[in-house]
C-alpha cells in the first residue's frame, strides 16, 4: 500500500513495572491513511504474540527489523482486515500498529544492544508487563499528537493489551474492540504456556538466554511453536492443512520416525517459525501472557472498580467470542462481558461461528467486518 509509513521513535530510559530497566529504548511503528483535521480518526492496534506492526499492505523489506524478516512476514498479518475498503477502512482511519517492546522486529527486545554496555541484552532484558507494553504507546500517540484515540483494536493477546488500554488510559480513547481475549490467563493456559518456556530453556543451545552470536536454540523454538499451534488451529482443520509428503526431521528426532502427515505438519510449523522469531522475544512474551490479570494490570481492586473508569469515560465495547477456540475459550469473553455488563458498559458480545478455531479472526474476515464496520461508524 502506498501511504503505509515505518518510522521508530525513542522512548528514552524506561523504569518497568516489575522493576527492570531499559535504557534507550525505542519502537518501530507503522502508519496507514491519514489523520483527519482535528486528528480524532485514529485506530491503534496491538498484534497477536508472534505478530509484528506490519499490520497491511506487502513489505518485501523492512529497514527498521532485522534479519528474521522472512518472507512469510512480507504480506501484513491482516491484510484482510485493514486498508481502502476494509472493515477498518484507511480511507477513513488512520492506523497504527506498534511492534512491542521486547519484541524482535525493531523495538527494543532482547535481541537489541544495550546502550549501557556495548552488548545485546540476552538474559539480561527484564521481565515485561502488558501495562509496560500499553504504556509505552503513549509516547507514540503523543509524538503523532493524537490526544484520543477513536478506537483500540486486539486479537489474542492483542487483545489483552487493548482491554489494559481502555482500563489504564480511559480518556485517551473511545471505542474498543476485542477478539478472542480474556480477563486473566487461565490454569489451562498458564500451564500449556510454561511447558513452552520449558521446551526454549531446555534447549543445550539455550545458554540461559545468551545464545547470540551462536547456535541458536531452534529445537527449542520449534518445539514450543508446536505446543502452542494446537491451541490456534482446530483440530479438524489440521488434515486440511497437513502436507502431503512426510517431513522427517534428523536434527530433532533419531529414533522415532514421522508416521503421519499431521505430525510433519507440526514439524514443519515449528521449523519455520525459527527463522523468523527469537526465543528470548518469545519467552517474554508468554511469561507476560502467563502472568495477566486485568485488575492488577489496571491497578485495580475488583472488577467493578476497573470498568467503572470505562463506564465514565464512555467506551463502547466490542467482544468477539469464537465457537471452535481452544485457545481463549468463549467462557472467557464471556467473563469480560460479565463485568462489562455489571459496570454498566455500552458492550456488545458477538460470538462466531467457526470450524477455524482461534486463527479464526486471521482467516474470516466476512465473519468479523459487518460487526466492526458498525462499532466504527457509529
Amino acid at each position: 500500500m502506498s501511504d503505509t509509513k515505518s518510522s521508530l521513535i525513542s522512548l528514552g530510559d524506561l523504569t518497568l513495572r516489575d522493576g527492570g530497566r531499559i535504557p534507550s529504548a525505542q519502537l518501530a511503528y507503522a502508519t496507514w491513511g491519514a489523520l483527519n483535521e482535528d486528528h480524532s480518526n485514529a485506530v491503534l492496534i496491538f498484534h497477536a504474540l508472534s505478530g509484528t506492526h506490519h499490520v497491511s499492505g506487502n513489505h518485501p523489506e523492512a529497514p527498521e527489523t532485522c534479519d528474521l524478516w522472512t518472507e512469510e512476514l512480507h504480506d501484513g498479518w491482516w491484510n484482510n482486515m485493514v486498508g481502502p475498503g476494509k472493515a477498518i477502512d484507511t480511507n477513513h482511519f488512520f492506523v497504527i500498529c506498534a511492534n512491542y517492546l521486547g519484541g524482535c522486529y525493531g523495538s527494543t527486545g532482547p535481541s537489541s544492544i544495550n546502550t549501557k554496555t556495548g552488548k545485546v541484552f540476552g538474559s539480561t532484558f527484564p521481565h515485561l508487563n502488558v501495562a509496560d507494553l500499553v504504556d509505552a504507546q503513549i509516547p507514540l500517540l503523543d509524538h503523532l499528537k493524537i490526544s484520543k484515540l477513536h478506537s483500540v483494536v486486539g486479537p489474542s493477546v492483542g487483545g489483552l493489551c487493548t482491554l489494559t488500554f481502555a482500563t489504564r488510559h480511559p480518556e485517551k480513547v473511545e471505542r474498543v474492540i476485542a477478539i478472542a481475549s480474556g480477563f486473566k490467563t487461565t490454569v489451562l493456559n498458564r500451564l500449556i504456556l510454561f511447558e513452552q518456556i520449558l521446551a526454549i530453556e531446555n534447549d543445550k543451545h539455550f545458554n540461559g538466554g545468551d545464545y547470540y552470536g551462536s547456535e541458536y536454540p531452534r529445537i527449542g523454538l520449534a518445539l514450543a511453536r508446536m505446543i502452542s499451534h494446537k491451541t490456534f488451529v482446530h483440530l479438524d482443520t489440521f488434515e486440511k492443512r497437513a502436507r502431503r509428503d512426510l517431513l522427517n526431521e534428523e536434527e530433532m528426532l533419531s529414533w522415532y520416525q514421522v508416521r503421519d502427515t499431521f505430525q510433519s505438519y507440526m514439524l514443519h510449523q515449528g521449523k519455520k517459525f525459527t527463522e523468523r522469531f527469537d526465543a528470548n522475544t518469545y519467552l517474554r512474551i508468554i511469561d507476560m501472557w502467563s502472568r495477566y490479570n486485568a485488575i492488577l494490570q489496571g491497578d485495580a481492586s475488583s472488577p467493578k472498580d476497573l470498568f467503572s473508569r470505562c463506564k465514565t469515560a464512555g467506551h463502547k465495547f466490542l467482544i468477539f467470542s469464537i465457537d471452535s477456540d481452544f485457545c481463549f475459550y468463549p467462557e472467557e469473553q464471556a467473563e469480560v462481558v460479565r463485568h462489562l455488563e455489571e459496570a454498566s458498559v455500552d458492550t456488545i458480545h458477538i460470538t462466531v461461528h467457526s470450524a477455524k478455531g482461534h486463527d479464526s479472526f486471521l482467516l474470516e474476515p466476512e465473519l468479523y467486518t459487518p460487526y466492526i464496520r458498525e462499532l466504527l461508524a457509529d
